[in-house]
């Protein structure tokens, strides 16, 4: 899971409803993977300021603090919600993680992963 910076939430646009989406994430110039990001205030954790925490669905070989991290945000899930447990929280983010993978493999998603947004010329820096 990467979370992104306090100054990047405040930048994202106030009229994104929170809750669950997915989309295409790539970190630094690496390959592009399917992700599933929330957009919120993380209830069952009662955080007080909102967050954005993006969960790449790869498994990388090692920590990648302080990379740039793309990501194209394609759908939505469904809206934040809190949970009764911590079983009930992890449960929900795995059928959010299928939903996804269905999503993303349909042709109008897929074809996005290409995008020339994940394909900046090296050290271009594109919304900080």
């Amino acid at each position: 899971t990467a979370n992104f910076s306090e100054q990047v939430v405040e930048s994202f646009p106030s009229d994104i409803p929170t809750g669950i989406y997915y989309g295409w994430a790539s970190v630094g110039n690496g390959d592009v993977h399917k992700m599933v990001l929330s957009i919120g205030w993380n209830p069952f954790y009662k955080n007080i300021k909102k967050s954005v925490e993006t969960h790449i669905i790869h498994t990388f070989k090692e920590d990648f603090y302080g990379e740039i991290l793309s990501i194209v945000i394609t759908g939505y899930i469904r809206p934040e919600k809190n949970f009764d447990s911590l079983d009930a929280l992890i449960s929900a983010i795995q059928e959010d993680i299928e939903e996804a993978k269905r999503q993303l493999d349909l042709p109008e998603h897929l074809k996005l992963k290409e995008d020339n947004f994940f394909h900046l010329p090296e050290g271009k820096i594109v919304n900080n």
